[in-house]
């Protein structure tokens, strides 16, 4: 992925670890937890925690961790990845709080049947965890499957999003 080379960033102490939290002039570009898998070099971008769209996503976090927030209103910059990537991170966007789909469902919906595969690869690198919702995405039998962030952590958001007991 391709980050814009304006991007700048802020750390963000979350209930389940710290996360990185990096925007452009365009939106938020990026939300990952500290060493999860397809982090980024993160080690060149400025800390400018002021930046407005770090301030909001920050703030946005807290309530949601709070469990006062189901959605986000940021806006985002995902320019970084494909076009067939965007079409993925977009069809997330459409996932509810409270509810979960399938790999198969997010590869109807953006008309690649056939995609379950990719989509599951692209899924894996949403550069914007929790804000683009690739938690309540599930396995085709319902099951817990892969989360970059680790699974312990996709049961959490789905625990507080009261999908799981």
């Amino acid at each position: 992925m391709k980050f814009d080379p304006t991007i700048v960033q802020t750390r963000y102490a979350s209930p389940l670890g710290p996360m990185i939290v990096a925007a452009t002039a365009h939106g938020l570009a990026g939300l990952w937890f500290e060493g999860q898998k397809h982090l980024p070099d993160t080690r060149t971008w400025p800390q400018q925690p002021g930046h407005p769209v770090l301030r909001q996503a920050v703030s946005q976090l807290a309530e949601y961790f709070a469990g006062h927030r189901t959605r986000f209103d940021l806006p985002l910059d995902l320019q970084g990845g494909t076009a067939f990537q965007r079409a993925v991170w977009t069809a997330l966007l459409g996932i509810p709080a409270g509810q979960t789909v399938s790999y198969g469902a997010i590869s109807q919906r953006i008309g690649k049947p056939a995609a379950v595969r990719a989509v599951g690869a692209a899924v894996g690198r949403n550069p914007v965890s929790v804000v683009v919702p690739c938690h309540r995405v599930l396995g085709g039998d319902g099951t817990l499957t892969g989360y970059a962030g680790g699974l312990e952590r996709k049961t959490a958001l789905l625990r507080l999003e009261g999908v799981l007991p």
